[in-house]
């Protein structure tokens, strides 16, 4: 029902993509990561949930069929959405959207046709996580699903365990007169930091301008989360050494870090359960707080949808394809342009 060509992951019977790395007259979005929500389709169909992130991404303001243009590429760009779970049709096939759970409106997309269900993963994880809607699963005859963490090393403690973990080396260095600088994916990460520490303070968090925009969105969605500011907004003698701050990776070693006087830095990925990687980076702690699932839920989530064939994309897909078969479950492996903005590689990349 669906397959890929060079533009991305096509169903012909509906006239639509999922996730298209080009330009297409119809792209369905997954989520609005920068792999998955790209500039210059000409209508995009995307979660209600995920809505305000996605016309984000897109550096476009369409509602109800009204254009702000914003960014040129996004000029003649109409977005819609949809309800969790809502049906709607194209072509012969029928649609709907379910929750991921891997950043706030992140969507698996079941396709149905002719009593056969295909459903589109997106990037998922099965952890509790505050700042999003819960993962659902989706019974199906085909299942197609990342592989970022498909390794067996890969297993994740709760968010809150980790999200005690950090307020623990806040508060220690706090003690010691040290800020503390968080370095996290903006999208997604940062503000899971934000609703996850809820539990243990109501403490302000300084957050970098990137990462800001994207705490409004949420919060505009009803996410509970600490209070933030920017540090621009303090006076130039004001003293971080008591405060946590959290930036993208990017910011690492910029000017912008001048400001923060004997900082403690610390990187939070879920590359980070191998020790290496934090090492080769010089980051002083390292955090292992994934929005990806692990290995072992995506053996899980595999069974628990009743597929008679999964399809593993990017990460460790050899990986997990292998195991999957080993356990008697069909498996193939699907090569994609889907590169894990947030989880790709230990330097992470930042829209």
């Amino acid at each position: 029902m669906l397959r890929v060509n060079e533009c991305g992951l096509f169903c012909e019977r509906g006239g639509f993509y999922v996730d298209p790395w080009k330009p297409v007259p119809l792209a369905l979005i997954t989520h609005a990561h920068s792999d998955h929500a790209r500039w210059g389709s000409q209508h995009y169909v995307c979660s209600e949930r995920g809505l305000k992130l996605t016309q984000h991404r897109l550096r476009d303001e369409t509602q109800s069929g009204v254009q702000i243009k914003q960014n040129p590429q996004a000029a003649n760009s109409k977005i819609e959405a949809l309800p969790w779970g809502k049906k709607q049709k194209f072509g012969d096939v029928t649609v709907s959207f379910h929750p991921a759970g891997h950043i706030l409106g992140s969507a698996q997309i079941r396709v149905e046709c002719d009593g056969e269900v295909w459903v589109v993963s997106g990037d998922f994880k099965r952890n509790d996580d505050p700042s999003c809607d819960p993962f659902e699963v989706v019974p199906c005859d085909v299942f197609i699903t990342e592989a970022t963490f498909a390794l067996p090393i890969y297993r994740w403690q709760t968010g809150e365990e980790i999200a005690q973990d950090i307020f623990d080396w806040w508060q220690l260095n706090a003690s010691e007169g040290r800020p503390s600088l968080l370095l996290c994916y903006s999208l997604g990460k940062a503000q899971r930091v934000l609703a996850e520490l809820t539990r243990l303070t109501d403490k302000t968090v300084f957050v970098h301008g990137a990462v800001e925009s994207l705490t409004k969105i949420y919060r505009e969605e009803g996410i509970k989360m600490l209070p933030t500011k920017s540090p621009a907004e303090m006076d130039k003698k004001y003293d971080f050494s008591q405060d946590l701050i959290i930036a993208p990776p990017s910011a690492y070693r910029s000017t912008w870090m001048k400001r923060f006087k004997g900082v403690d830095t610390a990187f939070a990925s879920g590359w980070m359960r191998v020790r290496g990687n934090r090492r080769r980076k010089g980051f002083d702690k390292g955090f292992v707080l994934s929005d990806h699932a692990d290995f072992f839920d995506l053996v899980r989530t595999a069974k628990e949808t009743g597929a008679k064939k999964v399809l593993a994309t990017h990460g460790y897909s050899e990986t997990l394809v292998r195991h999957l078969k080993e356990i008697g479950i069909p498996a193939e492996p699907l090569k994609t342009h889907y590169g894990e903005v947030e989880d790709a590689a230990p330097a992470e990349q930042h829209a």
